[in-house]
């Protein structure tokens, strides 16, 4: 026989809330879990043994102990009824670390963490930092509170979403909160942790048209004309926008991570850090021009932005942050049509490769561009030498 009875232990100091405890008996043994859920003493209804709100400003805040307190009572049942099922001899104990164990196993925070240190590991460092930040923004939300799996509900993302309106963010960074919680959520459920009760379906996770942010051939032939001498900080950030553009919008990391051994028999090749696509470019003249200009011979790397093999992933974002600020002076003081960042080479070379009447799937291939539709497929095929050519053919119209 086994029990299972909550209880209220009020507070040794007068007027501050008491806490809720559960009682677990198997065997005349009897085991105490306390909870951290507070509740003052008219608030408890000791005939029935349950939490009720008696003052309206406290009625979300004791709905919601009761929430979670319906949420243990569950566990705990599903807890004895498999320590029943195995057959064996157990103890209050059991039950009570089954419980705990469980809490944990279904704790959300928990998991994410745990999916973090996946990516991690699986040296996913920039996918593993955006759920990072989504899991803090979330956490805010839930003022540092964990929640189970089963408590992902429809009613808590859009309130979720209404937080992040409140705090003043674009839909597209609700859009980005919203699908890597979902990526998350469905990940629970593939693991069994969770039924699937599609708790995104109220929210917004598509993706609204930006701003454009490429610049014309005109503007980045204006850049690369600019005498930056005397501003050696803002020379490089130029030159790292233009090498980006050269080779066909290379994201900045991959470029930090570029080593001279990529450079061979003319043609250099490296792997997306993104999507693990293999990707082959053309040397051309202006490549090398901009290797000349930065030696670097003391390290193994290609371009100035990683200077030793220690701390690689915050001297990255350190030079990001360097470059993108310089990008930004560069465009303020020389009146560029544009917020200049790192990432406008790369929508730049796909604007100016579509004007010049490029085919859309020659412009995704050199991009690297990671997809599941059928016309990627098709691009996968395709011939090297024609990315190449049409590289070229937009050097030359510098």
């Amino acid at each position: 026989m086994v029990t299972v009875k909550i209880k209220f232990r009020p507070s040794t100091v007068k007027g501050r809330p008491g806490t809720i405890i559960y009682l677990v008996t198997c065997r005349r043994i009897v085991r105490q879990i306390t909870t951290k859920y507070k509740v003052f003493p008219e608030e408890w209804d000791a005939r029935q043994s349950r939490v009720m709100p008696v003052d309206a400003e406290r009625v979300d805040a004791v709905r919601q102990i009761v929430r979670k307190m319906e949420r243990d009572m569950k566990l705990l049942r599903s807890a004895i009824v498999e320590l029943r099922c195995s057959g064996r001899r157990f103890t209050s104990d059991d039950v009570v670390g089954m419980f705990r164990e469980t809490l944990v196993g279904h704790s959300f925070f928990c998991f994410m963490d745990d999916v973090i240190n996946q990516l991690s590991r699986l040296n996913k460092l920039r996918t593993a930092e955006t759920y990072t930040s989504t899991l803090s923004s979330f956490r805010r939300f839930r003022n540092g509170e964990d929640i189970i799996m089963d408590e992902i509900t429809p009613e808590l993302m859009q309130e979720y979403e209404a937080f992040l309106k409140a705090n003043g963010m674009t839909r597209n960074t609700i859009s980005f909160y919203n699908r890597i919680l979902r990526a998350v959520y469905n990940r629970a459920v593939e693991k069994g942790l969770s039924e699937q009760r599609n708790p995104f379906r109220h929210v917004y996770t598509g993706i609204d048209r930006t701003v454009k942010r490429a610049i014309p051939l005109q503007v980045i032939r204006r850049l690369r004309g600019l005498d930056l001498s005397q501003k050696p900080n803002w020379d490089l950030a130029r030159d790292m926008f233009l090498f980006s553009f050269y080779t066909r919008g290379m994201s900045f990391i991959d470029m930090a991570y570029l080593r001279k051994t990529d450079l061979c028999n003319g043609i250099l090749s490296y792997r997306r850090r993104k999507t693990g696509q293999r990707m082959f470019i053309r040397w051309e003249k202006c490549m090398q021009e901009i290797i000349d200009k930065y030696p670097n011979s003391g390290t193994e790397y290609l371009l100035p932005i990683l200077r030793g093999t220690e701390n690689e992933r915050t001297q990255y974002r350190s030079t990001q942050r360097l470059i993108n600020n310089k990008l930004k002076q560069i465009a303020s003081a020389t009146g560029l049509p544009v917020n200049l960042t790192m990432y406008v080479s790369r929508h730049s070379w796909a604007s100016i490769a579509r004007s010049q009447h490029i085919p859309v799937s020659v412009i995704s291939e050199g991009m690297g561009h990671d997809s599941e539709n059928t016309t990627q497929i098709y691009l996968a095929s395709l011939d090297n030498s024609i990315i190449d050519k049409a590289n070229r053919m937009i050097l030359k119209k510098l």
